[in-house]
């Protein structure tokens, strides 16, 4: 497995992908509420991606049709963006998007509430976040990889909410996917050891009910098989030789 080390050029190019990938996701943020569809969401990306000079990551990857992922309800990540889905009071919407600056990719994944949610759902949202920054008290040089993994599902298993298996976290850098694949799930073996420069996208995907999924008709979106609520949330970050940098959060 060979995992790319970034310069400290390919570094800072990814730092500015991300930083310009995280006010676009807290642009869309303030979108979010009953009576807007996820194509208005898609098309404000599509705006803010070319007025920063950048082009989305997402669009035409392996034939996917929008700029960004918009995810509703029971759906878990890949949801297409359409005029047909208009978000409603106590919806949640996962939104994963991306884009490539100068050669280099960005990746990040929210979800929102629409309006007032159900408090159990809330939780969930809270606690896959929770998650993703357990699991990062392990991302630094000398750990493991599945060090990560372990962190993130002890924590979700206080829960007992269903961890997708069929889809994990993974490398970013020149490629939107690298690698090495970064599983939510308990793992036997550490997998490779960490080594500063590397820059990982964890994602943790998680569901109120259980963590089976199906994939629907469009080849594309992802759903819980017991159409449960799922939520995502996912960083892009800097393994450096002390603390990890979150490169796709910033203040």
């Amino acid at each position: 497995m060979a995992i790319s080390i970034k310069s400290q050029r390919e570094i800072e190019l990814m730092r500015e992908s991300n930083r310009l990938l995280c006010e676009m996701h807290n642009e869309l943020a303030k979108m979010i509420k009953p009576g807007i569809t996820t194509m208005d969401l898609d098309k404000a990306a599509a705006a803010f991606i070319k007025d920063c000079g950048c082009v989305s990551n997402f669009l035409n990857y392996e034939g996917y049709p929008g700029n960004i992922c918009t995810s509703v309800n029971e759906q878990v990540v890949h949801g297409i963006p359409s005029d047909k889905t208009v978000l409603k009071e106590g919806d949640i919407i996962s939104i994963d998007a991306g884009m490539i600056y100068k050669g280099y990719h960005s990746d990040a994944a929210r979800t929102y509430g629409v309006g007032k949610i159900a408090p159990e759902v809330q939780q969930l949202i809270d606690e896959t976040r929770n998650s993703f920054f357990e699991g990062i008290k392990m991302a630094k040089a000398g750990n493991h990889l599945f060090d990560i993994s372990n962190a993130i599902a002890d924590h979700i298993d206080k829960f007992g909410y269903g961890i997708v298996r069929d889809l994990v976290g993974h490398g970013v850098g020149t490629s939107l996917h690298e690698e090495p694949q970064i599983p939510n799930f308990h793992m036997t073996r550490r997998g490779p050891r960490l080594q500063a420069g590397m820059t990982l996208a964890i994602e943790p995907m998680i569901a109120l009910g259980r963590g089976d999924v199906d994939w629907l008709d469009d080849d594309w979106t992802v759903v819980t098989e017991d159409r449960s609520p799922a939520a995502h949330y996912e960083n892009t970050i800097l393994i450096t030789d002390g603390e990890p940098e979150i490169l796709s959060l910033v203040d």
